[in-house]
């Protein structure tokens, strides 16, 4: 089994290599490798690789991949620097991804892919994102675009897909889906939430034939559907006759006034208020000075207010009026509408961050959701059980540290006040002896 790997840079031809040359890393492989398990895994990636056609994989794992990617100056000076880092925490400290280095900055750069269209196949597109940095507010998405000047490229340029995490404050945590059809860009209308932690996360988008798609994080399905439901790219089906009009008739009052039920005689001869019966003139009050006396007025504590019937269901109810669907004449269906990548030209990052420290690696576009998972299994997953323990592993220390400081600080507190008990006493019994 063949597959298309990265564009050298003194070469205008697209390398081949053989499927088991897609292991990440020595490193990486051996640490799969270790186990029973990671042997079914291997097994599985070969298997897998057999009918898959892989149109971009990058794992930065070769020192190379400056000669691959190009750093976009569409911001000029508000360009962020991109660095290769493995974290820190990581489950191989030779693995590592690219990171985003300076806060408050754009981040703008694409890598070639050889050219490739999605009609009538599977498409998978798979990355990992690490916001090691507590993310407060920035972009975590990948885009597919079609070729364009790498130089210029930015949130201007056009683009296929955009998806990934966008997290910025308590408003806006979401997973975007995004997809570009007949020019305009139309994003899911469902929310996936992302993962918000410091850990490195899969995210995977599955783009199937039939018009169906399916999202993951950590190789677990968070949504899935229609894309003819989940966005706008088409008008509706259906819609309402605008022909149509309530009739005159037509009665949406769930209730109404019971006809039978009459106002009880001299409820309108209660006063709303009363002369307070408890009020006396105060000794000292002098008419001819203060004017003559009058006793505060207060609520009547028999005074029930305005009398309205009671309500009872109305029998003349039809509903709350609607006006009937019919066909859309301005819909045309679209068997190919998953068919948003005509002619791919470039993988990329298009991001602003307000705090830097994100790393992107992993990435994987290929039309085999089987290839995509074992790639995954074999060479990220393993990685990100030895990262979660190295990071429950430091922050247990921290917490041990703090609570020996805390612990510190408190003896520390208490034998100072024994001091100043002491000295006390040394005072009185002066004071006492003189």
């Amino acid at each position: 089994p063949q597959r298309y790997s990265h564009l050298p840079s003194s070469n205008s031809s697209w390398k081949k290599t053989s499927a088991p040359a897609a292991a990440k890393s020595e490193s990486r492989g051996n640490a799969a490798m270790s186990t029973r398990f990671g042997q079914t895994l291997l097994l599985l990636s070969l298997f897998a690789a057999a009918g898959a056609e892989v149109f971009f994989q990058e794992d930065f794992d070769d020192g190379k991949w400056e000669s691959r990617w190009v750093k976009s100056k569409f911001k000029s000076s508000d360009e962020g620097p991109w660095e290769l880092s493995a974290g820190k925490n990581y489950g191989d400290a030779n693995n590592k991804g690219i990171k985003t280095m300076t806060d408050y900055r754009w981040y703008d750069i694409s890598a070639k892919t050889p050219s490739f269209n999605n009609k009538g196949k599977k498409l998978v597109l798979q990355y990992t994102v690490k916001h090691e940095q507590n993310l407060d507010c920035g972009g975590g998405y990948i885009k597919l675009a079609p070729m364009s000047d790498q130089s210029k490229w930015g949130g201007d340029s056009e683009y296929s897909i955009m998806f990934g995490p966008d997290i910025c404050g308590y408003s806006t945590k979401k997973v975007h889906v995004i997809f570009t059809y007949k020019g305009k860009n139309h994003l899911i209308k469902k929310e996936i939430k992302p993962e918000t932690d410091e850990l490195t996360h899969i995210y995977t988008l599955i783009l199937n034939p039939d018009n169906t798609y399916e999202v993951q994080i950590d190789l677990n399905k968070v949504e899935s559907g229609s894309l003819l439901e989940d966005w706008d790219m088409l008008p509706p089906k259906k819609i309402k006759d605008p022909k149509s009009f309530k009739p005159d008739d037509w009665d949406e009052n769930e209730e109404i006034d019971d006809p039978k039920d009459k106002k009880p005689d001299g409820w309108d001869d209660i006063p709303k208020q009363i002369v307070d019966p408890d009020a006396k003139k105060p000794d000292d009050w002098d008419d001819e000075s203060d004017g003559e006396w009058e006793a505060p007025m207060i609520d009547n504590p028999k005074y029930q207010g305005e009398w309205k019937p009671k309500r009872i269901p109305n029998p003349a109810y039809k509903g709350k009026w609607e006006a009937p669907e019919i066909d859309n004449p301005d819909f045309v269906d679209d068997a190919e509408l998953y068919n948003v990548v005509k002619d791919n030209g470039l993988v990329g990052f298009e991001l602003w961050q307000g705090k830097a420290g994100s790393i992107f690696d992993n990435i994987l576009v290929c039309d085999d959701p089987a290839y995509a998972k074992a790639q995954a299994e074999k060479n990220i997953v393993p990685l990100q059980k030895a990262e979660k323990e190295m990071k429950q592993k430091k922050d247990d220390e921290e917490a041990e540290q703090r609570k020996k400081e805390d612990d510190d600080r408190k003896a520390k507190e208490a034998a100072d006040d024994d001091d100043d008990d002491d000295d006390e006493d040394d005072d009185d019994k002066k004071k006492s002896e003189l």
